[in-house]
């Protein structure tokens, strides 16, 4: 049984860190097409637009979804009553929000956001109907399936329609046809590879079953969304379009190897958590060995980076976008609370933990708000500082959790971080030294970054091969050799066959 799981866990793993590096690779590549076809006011309304769409979704959905995933005994009741109340709940937000858009518009101080809010509104029926599919897959471990539907819809929404619409010039609405034609194809495929039961019922048991769970799930994710998005919304009410569109855009810069790895980690524990939710022991050393692999991955990305702003910002999206170069310094800061926290929250839904969960995203939320409001004073980079203190302290408090709730003492923690960090003093020291050279030479950007980049990762890859105890650590050792020796298994039986 724990070798299955192992398997399935890691061969999981595979597939989604894959299909989102991929993924990611092909969001930059659209991320720089529209950052300059469109304008950062564009990206503002859109931002503003998706605030709203996002939060009003954790209503209409009820942790329905995560609910089926943690569920131990699943029956029929629970697939059809699901289903029910998801598309109702979607159909009504929907409306709801279609009427107020007005109100919301005249918060946000931007007309064009009501028509905006009124056709997006769509997406809400559209993920309701796909709600139960996608958690089955995530309850069977499909990872493989789940990974292939979201860069399929990616591709057709982002890659397809959001660039042709870009092109022939039709401005924000090109954002929004394709965050509509990504949910469309998700559901759609969604619904073809994973049918169940749609019969709509409600069953009082099988709804009290879910809510328990979900009711927990939902109000942390209410939490959990204001802080995600607190930010966003105190710089487009206070700060404007432009300056939302300028701090958003390094945000998602920042973000977007976070998310890789984070996202990742978290659609695999979660169910591979709820597994062996009662075997403190094993649920102690699949945290610690996935606090180990982030810290290792993060660190020394978010140092260089923090190195390299100005040459990532103006190659990625041009002369306009200089604005965001300080914001994105800083936030790069918090990457690895940013990543880390994730995998305390896949631990914490995993043990049914969602109330002590919530309480934790209540506090994060007031403070992404409050750090916000107050740096708004500053400007974006103000504002940056403020969330910036607020990720560290959500890091620690989910930390403190995890611990209540695996026995791993503060001390295991802090050691699971020290190769990392000697990683990320390395990585830091050489990428400033040899981008400073650089460009006293005026060297173009593509270049300071390529080859800074390159010898940075070729000396610390030497430095890890002479002493790996000291820049990978036990845990980091035991996770690339099983990975090795199970994809080496897996590479020997398909060769054979």
């Amino acid at each position: 049984m724990q070798k299955s799981i192992t398997h399935s866990t890691l061969n999981g793993l595979f597939w989604v860190i894959s299909g989102a590096g991929f993924q990611a690779i092909l969001r930059l590549v659209v991320f720089i097409i529209l950052a300059r076809l469109l304008t950062p006011a564009d990206f503002g309304i859109v931002n503003a637009a998706s605030i709203v769409i996002g939060f009003s979704e954790i209503f209409s959905l009820l942790g329905v979804g995560p609910a089926i995933v943690q569920r131990p005994n699943l029956e029929d009741s629970h697939l059809r009553t699901g289903f029910t109340v998801s598309v109702f709940f979607g159909l009504l937000m929907a409306s709801f929000l279609w009427l107020f858009s007005p109100s919301l518009a005249n918060f946000f101080q931007m007309e064009e956001l009501t028509l905006v809010i009124r056709v997006l509104v769509l997406v809400f029926p559209l993920h309701s109907i796909s709600v139960i599919a996608e958690s089955l897959l995530q309850r069977e471990l499909q990872f493989r399936w789940l990974t292939s539907i979201n860069l399929a819809s990616f591709i057709v929404g982002y890659g397809i329609v959001g660039v042709s619409l870009a092109l022939a010039s039709f401005g924000i609405w090109a954002l929004v046809g394709a965050t509509l034609s990504q949910a469309a194809t998700n559901s759609l495929i969604l619904l073809i590879i994973k049918p169940h039961p749609k019969l709509p019922q409600f069953d009082r048991a099988a709804f009290d079953d879910l809510i328990h769970f979900g009711g927990g799930f939902t109000i942390a994710r209410i939490f959990n969304y204001i802080a995600t998005q607190g930010d966003y919304l105190v710089v487009g009410r206070w700060l404007g379009a432009e300056a939302l569109g300028l701090y958003g855009r390094a945000y998602q810069l920042m973000v977007l190897p976070a998310n890789l790895l984070g996202q990742a980690l978290d659609k695999v524990l979660f169910p591979a958590m709820a597994k062996v939710q009662e075997e403190p022991k094993r649920l102690a050393i699949a945290y610690r060995r996935s606090i180990t692999l982030i810290a290792l991955i993060i660190l020394p990305t978010s140092a260089a980076l923090f190195a390299l702003s100005p040459e990532i910002i103006h190659l990625l999206l041009g002369p306009a976008w200089t604005g965001a170069i300080i914001p994105f310094q800083i936030l790069t800061i918090g990457m690895l609370f940013r990543t880390s926290y994730k995998v305390s929250d896949s631990l914490a839904r995993a043990k049914g933990a969602v109330y002590k969960r919530a309480w934790i995203q209540g506090v994060y939320a007031t403070l992404i708000l409050a750090g916000a409001w107050l740096g708004h004073y500053w400007g974006i980079s103000g504002v940056a500082i403020g969330v910036l203190i607020a990720l560290s302290i959500n890091f620690l408090l989910m930390a403190q959790l995890s611990l209540r709730l695996t026995f791993i003492t503060w001390r295991d923690l802090f050691a699971a971080h020290i190769p990392a960090s000697c990683f990320a003093v390395i990585t830091y020291v050489s990428v400033w030294l040899i981008a400073t050279f650089m460009r006293s030479l005026f060297i173009p950007n593509l270049a300071i970054i390529s080859i800074a980049g390159t010898i940075t990762l070729a000396f610390s890859l030497l430095l890890s091969l002479l002493i790996p105890q000291t820049f990978w650590g036990v845990d980091a050792i035991w996770l690339f050799n099983t990975i090795a020796n199970t994809y080496k298994r897996f590479l020997q039986k398909h060769s054979s066959n």
